[in-house]
């Protein structure tokens, strides 16, 4: 009954992800290098990557490459439900500032894409943290040849209000720099 479950919430996943796809394409408004729905707030950033998507999906799900552009350590479990935690204040005696603690993987076909559920920082945690479900990152691998590989990343499920506001455009810059060093990263 539990694996039922936990199947169903996959599949569950996997929909939003696609649905999230599906808002892109019929409501649009472009703002700079980011893309933005106005009726769902689906923060949309893309980079292109001068790698293998093999190589691009890594950065997102193996701990020593992720403590290299995204995070200062990073706990990671390549399978459904499996740990996604990132922690940018390790020393912290509470882990659940500035970090994704007990966030995890939604879905994931590898090479291809990856979804995973994420947690607002320590400002963010009192509203962010405590709803069901918590906000979901997408991201998409779609390889532009042999060592060239373009990332879109979806930041879905934020709510109204002016602290959610705030959170939201916290991350779309947050987002779009952390892309913006991943980028530089592999140019060298």
């Amino acid at each position: 009954m539990k694996r039922l479950k936990n199947k169903q919430l996959m599949c569950s996943a996997v929909f939003m992800g696609m649905l999230c796809l599906f808002l892109f394409s019929c409501h649009q408004e472009k703002k700079g290098t980011r893309l933005t729905d106005n009726q769902d707030r689906i923060i949309k950033v893309n980079a292109v990557v001068n790698c293998s998507v093999n190589t691009a999906f890594n950065y997102f799900i193996d701990n020593n490459l992720l403590s290299k552009w995204l995070a200062v350590t990073a706990d990671v479990e390549l399978i459904e439900g499996g740990k996604y935690e990132l922690f940018w204040s390790p020393e912290n005696l509470d882990p659940t500032n500035n970090s994704t603690y007990g966030c995890k993987v939604l879905a994931f076909e590898r090479p291809h894409y990856l979804m995973f559920e994420w947690r607002g920082n320590a400002d963010q945690k009192m509203f962010m943290n405590n709803v069901r479900p918590l906000t979901m990152v997408t991201v998409l691998f779609t390889s532009l040849g042999e060592k060239k590989t373009k990332i879109t990343l979806l930041h879905t499920g934020w709510r109204q209000g002016t602290e959610w506001e705030a959170a939201r455009e916290h991350f779309i810059k947050a987002w779009a720099a952390a892309l913006n060093q991943l980028e530089s990263i592999l140019l060298l």
